[in-house]
């Protein structure tokens, strides 16, 4: 039963995981398609938590590591910004559910819908990560250190395009509209997003490390050379690339924000 039950939980894990690719790669799914795969994505979160609820019943019991904190803290925070990326969502919805339209002021669900879903992308990459070693603890240790060296050089090219893309200016409400590039092919924008994910995966795979200690060894800063390398990789390719990032942003030609559509298609 327990055997099922892990099968299960994996299956809702790679589920979770694909269908975040999607939802933010609103270029590839579309207005109507990108609101049910967000009504499948709330259904599987519930699903998820479901399926894990020992880990509430676990909260307040047993001392708190270094590494229970992160992930108490991540798990939290990662509740609270998909619960936000949801309502928002849905207060905007014109298609999966109309009726819970203008439930938040569309210009406030619209600003919020933004800045959560990324940093539901964000806080999701450090969940997968803080999971990662548990996850590659039976790989040999060739494969590990080849695990390390694949993770380590794309998400330093996920870095870059984590900058190039401007999210930085969403996360941080500098930004109410996401500009999306209709130029760019659908393949190409999913592996995008996941060379982004794997960054923040990185970055949780790390703090899993360096906040976790066995019999054999204490804590390690050792990891944080693998992040080094990546942020050493994502600026350095930010640098050679986009030195005329800045002025190319200012030309909106090929360019079209997700949440104008939609509102305009509601005018309409």
């Amino acid at each position: 039963m327990q055997t099922k039950t892990g099968i299960i939980k994996r299956i809702v894990d790679v589920v979770l995981t694909v269908l975040l690719l999607f939802l933010m790669a609103f270029r590839v799914t579309g207005e109507v398609l990108h609101e049910w795969l967000g009504i499948g994505m709330t259904a599987a979160l519930v699903l998820h938590h479901i399926l894990n609820r020992k880990w509430y019943k676990a909260v307040f019991k047993r001392k708190y590591s270094p590494y229970r904190i992160v992930m108490t803290a991540v798990n939290t925070l990662l509740l609270a910004a998909i619960a936000v990326t949801a309502l928002s969502g849905m207060s905007m919805s014109g298609h999966a559910v109309p009726f819970m339209y203008g439930l938040i002021n569309v210009m406030t669900a619209r600003t919020l819908h933004l800045a959560m879903s990324y940093w539901s992308f964000i806080l999701m990459g450090l969940h997968i990560g803080l999971h990662m070693k548990a996850m590659t603890a039976k790989l040999p240790d060739m494969g590990k250190t080849a695990f390390k060296v694949i993770l380590t050089g794309v998400s330093g090219v996920g870095l870059w395009l984590f900058l190039k893309s401007g999210i930085v200016n969403y996360i941080t409400f500098r930004t109410h509209f996401a500009f999306l590039d209709y130029a760019a092919a659908k393949w190409l924008i999913l592996l995008q997003n996941l060379a982004m994910l794997l960054f923040f995966v990185l970055i949780g795979y790390v703090l899993s490390e360096i906040t976790q200690k066995n019999r054999e060894r204490k804590y390690s800063g050792k990891p944080l050379i693998w992040l080094g390398i990546a942020m050493i990789i994502g600026i350095v390719l930010n640098l050679i690339l986009n030195k005329d990032n800045s002025e190319s942003s200012l030309n909106h030609s090929g360019w079209q924000t997700a949440q104008m559509s939609s509102i305009t298609n509601k005018e309409k």
